[in-house]
């Protein structure tokens, strides 16, 4: 049996609004309804002052949406709107029965930043725009410290623009555990998790905000990754709600950032190397991508979006430059044809050149790990 926004929507009358005043649809405090293969995906808009507060009120419809024929499953967020934002008309607020008041919640980097069981290290591959060849980068650089004899995963956070489906040649959809775990899949050694294996490549996201990051943590924390050395997640393009949400909710060991020479990809690629900055995840360094064109048929080089920016920007910055990677077309044909080049041709230059990065990637995810444990004071017992 397949469900329907209609049924969700009938479902969904019977949750009671905050306060107990109407119901949520009819106050209209439901997102657009999006259902993919049986899930279920909306928000529920709250005044940002009581978001915590109503987070029962999320619960209640997400297991009565999860318990209506033919949903596989559920993502259910509270979008939180500021004053201006349309929740002015929102019902006050009923005096609240006298309660314990609750321990301090934590700030700052005390926050939690909860890790995930069997997971060693969890590092992100981002960039400050599109186009600079981060996935492919993402991918070959997960190929590269499983040849360096890490156990790896790849999760796919680029929810607009999945690629892993074809750049690991990868067909079919995820089986659950229990019906409720997804079974990552798996091609080359790694294990895979991408929004592209339950949707059709040509279905297009049209998914606000909050759902996108429900999905993430989905992806993320509902999958049988097992046990694993590293999980290399493929960052959407920018500086926005996702990439913020993963930065400050998952205990990144690093992150390594993509950029092509030229200025443009450099102004962005900053961006993001500040956002990491801010929330204090250790930036593993740079690559340089597109460094420059070779070729096929004379084996000359031309340095078409120039060469070296990445290189002297890391430099500027403080900021370890992990090595360039030159367009060629070797690296496009095996990316679209799903074979990456470091499993395709390990014994070529291509290869080499992803093979040292995640050398280098591997040696400062030991770095930090072992300056986080030094800087963790020790108890002893007398």
């Amino acid at each position: 049996m397949s469900v329907t926004r209609e049924a969700v929507l009938e479902t969904l009358r019977t949750i009671k609004g905050p306060d107990f005043e109407g119901d949520i649809v009819s106050l209209g405090l439901v997102s657009t309804i999006v259902i993919v293969n049986g899930k279920v995906f909306f928000s529920i808009t709250v005044p940002a002052e009581r978001a915590e507060a109503l987070e029962p009120l999320r619960a209640a419809a997400e297991r009565a949406v999860r318990a209506m024929p033919g949903v596989e499953g559920t993502v259910v967020s509270l979008t939180a709107e500021k004053k201006g934002g349309g929740m002015e008309a929102a019902p006050p607020a009923r005096p609240a029965a006298t309660r314990p008041t609750p321990a301090a919640a934590p700030t700052g980097r005390q926050q939690a930043r909860r890790g995930v069981p069997g997971i060693e290290a969890i590092i992100a591959v981002a960039s400050g725009k599109g186009g600079v060849g981060k996935s492919t980068t993402a991918v070959n650089l997960a190929l590269g410290l499983a040849a360096e004899g890490l156990t790896v995963g790849i999760l796919d956070a680029d929810i607009y623009g999945p690629s892993m489906p074809r750049l690991l040649g990868i067909k079919g959809k995820p089986e659950t555990v229990d019906g409720k775990v997804l079974k990552p899949m798996e091609k080359y050694g790694l294990k895979a998790m991408s929004i592209g294996f339950l949707v059709d490549e040509e279905t297009p996201m049209i998914w606000r905000g909050p759902m996108v990051i429900s999905a993430l943590t989905q992806m993320l924390r509902e999958v049988a990754w097992g046990v694993l050395d590293v999980l290399v997640v493929d960052m959407p393009p920018g500086t926005g709600d996702a990439q913020l949400t993963m930065a400050q909710q998952v205990p990144l060991a690093g992150a390594v950032i993509v950029s092509t020479p030229q200025d443009l990809a450099l102004i962005d690629a900053r961006k993001g190397l500040n956002m990491f900055r801010k929330v204090d995840v250790p930036l593993l360094g740079i690559v340089e991508n597109m460094s420059y064109f070779i070729a096929p048929d004379t084996g000359a080089r031309y340095d078409i979006f120039g060469h070296g920016g990445a290189r002297r920007e890391a430099e500027r910055l403080g900021v370890p430059f992990l090595g360039e990677v030159p367009l060629t077309m070797d690296v496009r044909e095996t990316s679209d044809a799903g074979t990456p080049v470091v499993v395709s041709a390990p014994d070529g230059a291509q290869a080499g050149a992803y093979r040292a990065i995640a050398a280098k990637v591997k040696q400062r995810i030991e770095a930090e790990q072992a300056a986080a444990n030094a800087a963790t004071p020790a108890i002893v017992f007398d």
